[in-house]
């Protein structure tokens, strides 16, 4: 299976990225400001649970009730669209002063950008067949920086100019995102068979082994969401130690996950993750059982490398596990699915951090991962187009 330069072969599809990229900006740009929340208007702790989680909801919702729309030939209305929604949401945020506001503009951004998601990956899978791994490692690294940079620069914004001052900027980056897309050429090539329901796609066992592999990204996902500061806080380190903690564990994926797409495209995806996914679970158990902070650091970098393989890995194997015209159905379904397994990790992984400490909560997420990349390599063995195992 020939394989071009991922970097060389990424190029083309760079302003794509650079859309998909900009709204998870915007998803993680509120995590910051959480608390300015509470000091400024008086939330409650669960009002702001709701006003973060309500996001991925839509997201969800979107993703599975309105991917398949890309595959019948409104991809670029999906992307026009969610562009616009998400600059209404950041709108809606910048003007809004209660609970329910500020969970109606979430919500507006989550299905904003469940919408572009699926349409913009359907485009990168018919039209660029060969190098998809890559292409969908290269979307899923500018994802992942904008998913961290958004904090940052609401962080900064906020501190210099105001609360406000984070929403009405990406209100404006949004603006210009929708000008630039006005530009892209967004078709991609129509549905001509029956669309396949979720559960009649959830049949099909590649696409299901697909899903398990995410199951077991997206536990880890969720964990080191919920637990990781509190983890490094309760062996004594300080907020900036934190931080750079977590952009050491998103800068390795930038540039490492188009070369594991299309290590995985060459390999095959599920031989891939059978590697990287027992490989974060050894970091996970390192987590759980390890007191010494900087060498936890340095795992979550190496973790971070494990993943930078495993996301694009996932994402190839539901797109060669059905037809091209199903594409963006399948990817939507996946985005759904590790969006609620990484909210529910979350949530039972402050519980379980909370009553058995995080020697339990590190060592039950492992044994998660494991079950499911087990199910997922025995469903993955009908995936079609793996190399055979004596391709070198």
């Amino acid at each position: 299976m020939a394989v071009s330069n991922p970097f060389v072969s990424a190029r083309p599809f760079l302003p794509y990225f650079v859309v998909s990229g900009s709204l998870s900006m915007g998803y993680g740009s509120v995590f910051t400001l959480l608390a300015e929340f509470r000091e400024r208007f008086g939330f409650s702790e669960t009002e702001l649970g709701f006003i973060a989680g309500v996001g991925f909801f839509a997201g969800v919702i979107a993703q599975v009730g309105l991917a398949r729309f890309a595959d019948r030939g409104h991809a670029r209305l999906l992307v026009h669209s969610g562009v616009i929604v998400a600059i209404v949401s950041m709108v809606g945020m910048a003007v809004a002063d209660q609970a329910w506001q500020f969970m109606a503009a979430r919500f507006f951004l989550g299905a904003g950008s469940g919408a572009v998601g699926p349409a913009i990956r359907r485009i990168l899978i018919t039209r660029d067949p060969p190098n998809m791994g890559s292409n969908l490692g290269a979307m899923g690294a500018f994802d992942v920086s904008g998913f961290v940079l958004g904090p940052l620069v609401a962080g900064v914004l906020a501190e210099l100019i105001g609360l406000r001052a984070p929403f009405l900027f990406l209100a404006a980056l949004y603006v210009a995102v929708y000008v630039w897309a006005l530009r892209l050429d967004l078709s991609a090539d129509d549905m001509t068979r029956a669309p396949i329901s979720v559960l009649r796609m959830l049949a099909i066992k590649p696409l299901l082994a697909g899903v398990l592999a995410g199951l077991a990204f997206y536990t880890t996902i969720g964990v080191f969401e919920a637990s990781w500061a509190i983890l490094l806080d309760d062996l004594g380190a300080g907020t900036l130690l934190i931080a750079i903690s977590i952009s050491l564990f998103a800068i390795p994926m930038i540039p490492l996950a188009p070369l594991g797409g299309s290590y995985a495209h060459r390999r095959g995806p599920i031989r891939v993750m059978a590697v990287t996914i027992m490989g974060a679970v050894a970091c996970m158990l390192v987590y759980g059982y390890v007191e010494l902070v900087w060498v936890l650091v340095a795992v979550s970098a190496v973790h971070a490398m494990f993943d930078a393989f495993t996301m694009p890995a996932g994402q190839l194997t539901v797109a060669l596990s059905v037809p091209a015209e199903q594409a963006a159905a399948a990817q939507g379904l996946y985005g759904a699915v590790g969006l609620v397994v990484a909210g529910v990790a979350a949530v039972f992984a402050g519980i379980i951090y909370d009553v058995w400490g995080p020697e339990v909560l590190f060592t039950s997420s492992s044994v998660v991962m494991v079950v499911a990349l087990s199910g997922a390599v025995a469903l993955g063995r009908e995936l079609p187009g793996q190399p055979s195992r004596s391709r070198r």
